[in-house]
C-alpha cells in the first residue's frame, strides 16, 4: 500500500502575463477606483516582494486571482446591497449570486 494519493488535483490555470495590467485598468474604471486601486497596488508589491524571495510566481498568480474574483462578483454584490433584503438571519451564497452559479 501507497501513501500518495491517486490523483493529484488540478492547479489552477496561470494567469496570463499582461492579466495585472487589464486588472489595473478594470480597477481604474471602477466607481471604486479611488479605494481599490491603492488596495491592489500594495497587495501586488508584497506578492512581487514575496515572488522576488522566493523565486516564485505563486504569490503573483493569487493576487490576479483574487483580485478578477473581486471585480467579477462586484456586481452580484452591488444589486445584493441594493435590494435590501433582511440578512439578520443569514442568507445563502444562493440567494446573493443566484442559483445558477
Amino acid at each position: 500500500m501507497s501513501a500518495q494519493p491517486d490523483h493529484v488535483p488540478a492547479l489552477p490555470p496561470v494567469p496570463a502575463p499582461a492579466a495585472a495590467a487589464r486588472l489595473v485598468a478594470r480597477i481604474r474604471a471602477d466607481r471604486r477606483a479611488e479605494r481599490w486601486l491603492p488596495a491592489f497596488e500594495r497587495d501586488w508589491a508584497e506578492a512581487l516582494e514575496d515572488s522576488r524571495q522566493s523565486y516564485d510566481l505563486t504569490p503573483l498568480h493569487v493576487v490576479v486571482r483574487t483580485w478578477q474574483g473581486r471585480l467579477d462578483t462586484a456586481p452580484a454584490v452591488d444589486a445584493f446591497v441594493a435590494g435590501g433584503p433582511d440578512d439578520e438571519d443569514g442568507l445563502d451564497l444562493e440567494q446573493v449570486l443566484g442559483a445558477g452559479r
